[in-house]
């Protein structure tokens, strides 16, 4: 798979230039902030307020934002982040299967349920025979996205197959239904010439889906989807690390994520 790289301002990029050894002090007296990614949307606004939360007490933070989902790990595996915070646990664990990235993660944040969208249709049961639903084309979270159309009955998947799941994993399509990959960013827009598309919240925020009201069809909100804080694995135990992450899980974030997304996103700690 092709790793899209972020389009960063000139004052970002000069920043990523800071040699990795700089850091290795701990932050706080560091020479420049800890550099977080993120995708644009949810994770960028709460890490925002991280920021915030983290600067009370001492510990700079730059947010670097990312338009999709291989950058924020590949930068981090390069040494051009320090953390990110965007992932579930099961497309971290298939990152570091299929790239072997030495990553780990420290702690989880927030879990965003997947959703079923559509501007043709009220209900799922709606979607005529031949239609077309489009999906993300990322190993776990189209796997997901499979695992939830066929538990609405849309189709069935091969046994055992779970998160690994791929439109050729489909045994049973009774309705001719046609599964079509495309990058989460592209999905908003595909509902345009689909009769559904299934969605992460964060893409569908920026989009101005509504993911808590707008939806013909979604995950229980108790998913294993939760979203993490990640590190190099040899930085695990750093006292920034926990800094960070303690900035992430105050009951000020928690109470902003529930205002904010108002229940599009659930906080998990």
């Amino acid at each position: 798979m092709t790793i899209n790289r972020p389009r960063l301002s000139r004052r970002t990029l000069a920043s990523l230039l800071v040699p990795v050894a700089a850091h290795a002090q701990e932050v706080g007296s560091a020479p420049r902030p800890l550099r977080i990614g993120v995708t644009a949307g949810p994770h960028a606004q709460v890490m925002a307020r991280v920021r915030e939360i983290a600067a009370r007490g001492g510990l700079a933070i730059q947010v670097v934002e990312f338009t999709e989902f291989n950058g924020p790990n590949a930068a981090l595996a390069a040494g051009e982040l320090d953390a990110n915070s965007y992932q579930h646990g099961p497309f971290l664990d298939q990152q570091v299967r299929d790239r072997g990235y030495a990553l780990v993660a420290v702690g989880r944040t927030m879990v965003f349920p997947l959703g079923v969208y559509s501007r043709r249709h009220r209900m799922l049961d709606a979607v005529p025979e031949g239609g077309r639903i489009a999906i993300p084309d990322d190993p776990t979270n189209g796997g997901r996205a499979l695992i939830l159309l066929a538990t609405q009955g849309l189709f069935r998947l091969r046994d055992g197959v779970g998160l690994r799941a791929t439109p050729a994993d489909i045994v049973a399509n009774p309705r001719r239904i046609t599964v079509q990959p495309l990058g989460g960013a592209q999905l908003p827009a595909a509902l345009a010439e689909s009769d559904a598309a299934v969605i992460t919240s964060n893409f569908a925020l920026l989009a101005g889906l509504d993911p808590a009201r707008d939806p013909i069809a979604e995950e229980s909100t108790d998913s294993p989807y939760a979203n993490l804080v990640v590190v190099r694995a040899a930085d695990r135990d750093a006292p920034w690390v926990r800094r960070l992450l303690a900035a992430c899980q105050t009951p000020e974030i928690r109470d902003f994520v529930a205002a904010t997304f108002k229940g599009a996103a659930v906080p998990v700690f």
